[in-house]
């Protein structure tokens, strides 16, 4: 068993409760969220370890629990622990997103989404639909797809905005492969929904492409 001493320097929640979250690596932070290590190692040694394993701290959040399982001192439980963080951080993002004007505060819109999406490992299609007020009314996935590619259908996503009573819609899809760059697909597809949604009186605001490291905004691209 280790009885290694640390100093208050080294003791991830004295520093914490002294200087705040901000002032803690990464991996001291996944220490304090896993709590106790294993007979050989420090809960912080296994932060470590995790953190060497996946890159970093959003592919360890969301990794698959027989990823984890690989880490000693990370099993069931932990991945448990995990899952419910992130469940909870997407809930309390979706109530931000819907509790704001989606133009007005479009980093809650971004934050969301790319907490959803960003780690997926094939390609989904979401749908943010508003109100005349740009309120959210409800964030949907339509379609899925491979690592590389996904079947959208322009007139089933106007249909769906048509069914909520939406006024306007924000296309949001993932590139697994990490660069959120938009193809000469993604702009054709985002230019069919727009001609067949501006007739009915309905808005595509933006189309948000999310990667690994950043996303990519269509509207700001100047390419609707």
């Amino acid at each position: 068993m280790s009885t290694t001493l640390r100093t208050p320097a080294e003791r991830p929640r004295e520093r914490l409760l002294a200087l705040g979250p901000a002032s803690l690596s990464d991996a001291e932070l996944l220490a304090l969220f896993i709590g106790t290590g294993t007979r050989r190692a420090s809960a912080l040694d296994v932060a470590r370890e995790l953190l060497a394993r996946f890159g970093r701290v959003s592919r360890v959040l969301s990794a698959a629990p027989g990823e984890l399982d690989a880490v000693p001192g990370v099993g069931a439980a932990k991945y448990a622990q995990i899952a419910a963080v992130m469940e909870l951080a997407r809930r309390a993002l979706s109530e931000e997103m819907k509790a704001r004007d989606s133009l007005t505060s479009p980093a809650a819109v971004r934050g969301y989404l790319r907490l959803a999406m960003q780690d997926l490992g094939h390609e989904c299609f979401y749908c943010v639909f508003l109100d005349a007020q740009n309120r959210v009314i409800a964030a949907e996935e339509l379609f899925r797809g491979t690592l590389t590619q996904t079947s959208v259908y322009p007139r089933e996503v106007v249909k769906r905005a048509l069914e909520l009573s939406a006024t306007a819609i924000i296309l949001v899809h993932n590139h697994p492969s990490g660069d959120p760059t938009p193809s000469r697909a993604d702009i054709q597809m985002t230019q069919s929904i727009l001609e067949i949604a501006k007739p009915l009186g309905i808005s595509v605001h933006d189309h948000i492409i999310v990667g690994k490291d950043g996303h990519a905004s269509l509207k700001g691209l100047k390419l609707i």
